[in-house]
């Protein structure tokens, strides 16, 4: 029964941002998020460690329990600060960073494998390029000796390619031992969390490295190593998405968030993007330069160019989303058609009704919004406006360039627009060409 801390205290100020580190967003879930989750599969308590004034940070964590750590005096003084909850745990306990928020479940799993061989674990990986990390000194044996951070490392530590990721795993008792004795021996005055590795050995318990690859274990201190977590976490989820029998005709193209669900034969252009909540059944057309979120699209529909879909939209099975319609908590009946350059909002329209070309839902009266209902069948013309709360029947028809402020029944025609007058000889007249 291993538990987990989650070290989330960061305020990320390399970020420039008021918004804390592991709230950032990556694939539309803060960093926390993605690592809670990979987490929850594995260990049955997780703790995670926030920084003072972050309710924000503490109500993502939920229903996960959360300490404070009220002055930020380092990674191993962070950890301590979830003793009082887990001292007396009967597990092991891992130590982890929410701005490292691509370890995946798997990788959890054999950092605790590998704790069972040994008193301490940790994970490692071997980066293109080492640059700054910490270097794992090993045995020829491949036991762990001790952690050598870059500036304390000599040359011959420097050129070792195996890296300290960080993430250390240990039973509770020893941990928490190990974590007191911890000293801020350091140009920073800093507790450390690697200084544990060193005391486990000099206790002469076995440490041993569980390797991991350098994506998973990528972190982000700035805006930029953000960016690079979106880019691996897109990738993976476009190769989810195609293993599971959606079609990405430009892959690189098509941003998707942690949640999307995509059926099978969906069919994805060109640049287009897919927000938190958005599911899309079987054999769905999405075309491009289109936008969804929170929606549901139901099977066989086509959605775009250029259309967007904003939260609370439903389009039927087999209905059409065209070019330059906005949809936003719009229920569209199965069949139904909005091809063309249409606002329809707070709006439920029937089965096989047509929506033609200019067609809004006055859905705000500046204080409420309305409801508009469409019933199945109806046709309304181009450049109609439907202002709500207002109901068109079954079959009914809505005349074209008509204000619609009133009910029209069932199988009646509404009409609402100026009468054409006609001026014979009234034509325009501009100024003769020079």
């Amino acid at each position: 029964m291993p538990a987990a801390i989650i070290l989330a205290a960061g305020l990320g100020t390399r970020m420039r941002s008021a918004l804390p580190k592991a709230l950032h967003p990556i694939a539309g879930r803060p960093m926390l998020n993605h690592l809670v989750a990979a987490c929850e599969p594995v260990f049955d308590r997780i703790v995670v460690v926030v920084g003072p004034g972050m309710p924000g940070l503490e109500a993502a964590a939920r229903p996960h329990a959360t300490v404070v750590q009220a002055e930020r005096l380092g990674t191993g003084h962070a950890a301590a600060q979830a003793a009082p909850l887990l001292r007396d745990y009967p597990g092991d306990v891992a130590v982890l960073y929410a701005d490292n928020p691509l370890i995946p479940t798997d990788t959890l799993r054999r950092l605790l494998a590998r704790r069972a061989e040994a008193g301490l674990a940790l994970l490692a990986m071997r980066p293109a390029d080492a640059a700054r990390y910490g270097r794992v000194v090993t045995d020829e044996a491949g036991a762990v000796l001790r952690v050598v951070e870059w500036a304390d490392a000599t040359a011959a530590e420097r050129a070792i390619p195996l890296c300290n990721a960080g993430v250390v795993c240990a039973p509770a008792a020893d941990l928490f031992r190990w974590l007191a004795a911890i000293r801020a021996e350091n140009a920073k005055g800093e507790y450390y969390l690697p200084d544990v590795v060193a005391l486990a050995v000099a206790e002469g318990r076995r440490v041993l490295a569980e390797e991991a690859a350098e994506a998973d274990l990528a972190g982000a201190n700035s805006r930029a190593e953000l960016a690079g977590l979106e880019a691996q976490m897109q990738s993976r989820l476009r190769a989810a998405a195609m293993a599971g029998g959606a079609t990405l005709t430009a892959p690189e193209t098509v941003f998707l968030s942690w949640d999307t669900a995509l059926g099978q034969d969906v069919t994805i252009g060109p640049h287009v993007v897919l927000g938190p909540g958005v599911t899309v059944e079987d054999e769905v057309e999405i075309r491009p330069f289109s936008h969804l979120e929170s929606c549901l699209v139901r099977r066989g529909a086509i959605i775009g160019p250029y259309a967007r879909l904003r939260p609370g939209t439903e389009v039927g099975e087999g209905a059409h989303v065209g070019n330059f319609v906005e949809l936003k908590a719009a229920l569209l009946g199965p069949g139904a058609k909005a091809n063309h350059l249409t606002y329809l909002g707070d709006a439920t329209i029937g089965a096989g009704s047509n929506i033609g070309a200019g067609t809004i839902t006055c859905n705000y009266d500046g204080v409420h919004k309305h409801r508009t209902e469409i019933g199945a069948g109806a046709f309304i013309g181009s450049d109609t406006a439907l202002v709500a709360p207002v109901r068109i029947g079954d079959r009914a028809l809505v005349a074209a360039g008509s204000v619609i402020t009133e009910d029209v029944p069932d199988d009646a025609m509404g009409i609402a627009r100026g009468r054409q007058a006609v001026k014979p000889g009234r034509g325009f007249k501009g100024k003769k060409g020079r």
